[in-house]
């Protein structure tokens, strides 16, 4: 109940604008979810009582949500993956196979044998570079413990900057050209 009502308001305060100079500034609708969830978070961790959800309706959000996540994803992607199939053949996607896993590989082989990492937390690195959350989430159930989180901040926080800077400089090119 606190939860859904946190998004709720905090929905409506970010549907709120203020004109500056006839230019609207606003949180957007998710911009004020997002910071009334992180308010909620920070008075939770002062009050632990508040806005407690029981673990296994928590479990049950948790699976459904990837779940749905993942088959959204899927019945999207599916229609433009087989045109593109259709029209290149298979030849790109068995690149974008290689260079997708091929990174991965390399990086559990070295921090395994190399950098002498704890499994959990390695497999923790390798979601976070890949700015996986789902892949997290599994990984956690999969180890039955948090410890992979462990690994996953730094990573996911450079990766999502790298990906927000070649993202950019990828267009950039495109549009030179």
């Amino acid at each position: 109940m606190v939860v859904s009502a946190d998004i709720v308001v905090g929905g409506l305060i970010g549907a709120l604008s203020l004109r500056v100079g006839g230019i609207p500034l606003g949180l957007s609708t998710s911009g004020g979810a997002l910071l009334a969830g992180l308010l909620l978070g920070y008075f939770r961790a002062i009050h632990p009582t508040l806005g407690s959800i029981p673990g296994p309706a928590l479990w049950l959000l948790n699976t459904l949500g990837l779940n749905v996540f993942i088959a959204i994803v899927g019945i999207n992607a599916a229609p433009g993956f087989v045109a593109g199939l259709q029209a290149v053949g298979i030849s790109p996607f068995l690149w974008g196979a290689v260079a997708t896993s091929l990174p991965l590989l390399i990086a559990v082989l070295l921090g395994h044998h190399v950098f002498k990492f704890h499994p959990a937390i390695l497999f923790g690195v390798c979601a976070g570079v890949r700015t996986t959350t789902a892949a997290l989430g599994m990984i956690q159930e999969a180890a039955r413990s948090k410890v992979p989180a462990l690994g996953y901040g730094l990573p996911y926080a450079v990766g999502q900057m790298l990906l927000t800077i070649f993202g950019m400089a990828i267009v950039l090119m495109t549009n030179a050209r």
